[in-house]
């Protein structure tokens, strides 16, 4: 009897034993998959090798239409106005040289009186003032030929003379101040679009301060192509510059172009 009972006993843990939920083995997830992240676009007219002025503190960029007097205003104004009559083509061409030469004709004295003006300031300066304001009005007008900005320019300058007409000539300079900074836009907006590109990861660029007064610029591409302009030698420990990574010392922005196996060009930029 006692062996019937245990044997029953142990029939009957093996039978609890089996019975006994074997526990889960958890499925392992599949990797995430990751969705391939498009490249940004290259702001139109923009190139690998594009060297703009770096952007100030306050997030505006150097131009040659900084600072500047009333009769200095009213003439690059006249200059902007210059540039779109010869360079502008398309629908938009007539009307802007039949307009600019309007302007020219209505307000001929006041415009004699900012030129007039104007040189004067330059020539307060002594030395070789001819020499520094034909220069300068040489970088203002290569500022309003750049191409990038072209249409976006000329749509502006049709809309500022439009607006002219009608304007007295008293009330030029105020009309020049107020519509100065619209013909600028299209140049300055194309900067930062070339920026942001840069900073979504398109490039990391190192520039100088400005690229239209005098001084120099390096260029560091992501792909470790590298173009250097310097003037001398001591433009690569003097000259300020700033990144998209925020790099401030040109020190250590040759450092990163050299970590990235990059070569240099030695050349002249204005």
């Amino acid at each position: 009897m006692s062996r019937w009972v245990a044997s029953l006993s142990v029939t009957g843990l093996g039978l609890l034993i089996g019975c006994t939920a074997k526990p889960e083995i958890a499925a392992k997830a599949p990797p995430p998959v990751t969705a391939p992240v498009a490249a940004p676009m290259m702001p139109k007219g923009a190139s690998r090798n594009m060297v703009i002025p770096a952007a100030l503190s306050d997030g505006s960029y150097p131009t040659p239409n900084r600072n500047l007097s009333s009769a200095a205003t009213v003439w690059h104004l006249r200059a902007a106005l210059n540039v779109a009559a010869l360079a502008c083509r398309g629908p938009q061409e007539l009307v802007i040289v039949a307009a600019y030469n309007a302007l020219l004709s209505a307000q001929q004295p006041a415009l004699a009186k900012a030129q007039s003006t104007y040189a004067s300031e330059w020539k307060s300066g002594g030395g070789d003032w001819q020499d520094r304001y034909d220069d300068a009005m040489t970088r203002l007008y290569n500022f309003f030929s750049q191409s990038p900005s072209r249409e976006a320019f000329c749509t502006s300058a049709n809309r500022v003379l439009a607006d002219s007409n009608g304007v007295s000539p008293e009330g030029l300079p105020a009309f020049a101040a107020e519509r100065l900074p619209a013909l600028e836009q299209p140049f300055t907006d194309f900067y930062r679009a070339v920026d942001e590109w840069r900073g979504r990861g398109g490039e990391t660029v190192c520039t100088s301060t400005s690229n239209f007064d005098g001084r120099t610029a390096v260029l560091l591409e992501s792909a470790g192509a590298i173009n250097h302009s310097i003037e001398s030698s001591a433009d690569l420990t003097t000259s300020p510059t700033r990144t998209a990574n925020h790099v401030e010392d040109r020190s250590e922005c040759l450092s990163m172009i050299m970590q990235r196996g990059g070569r240099l060009r030695t050349g002249i930029s204005r």
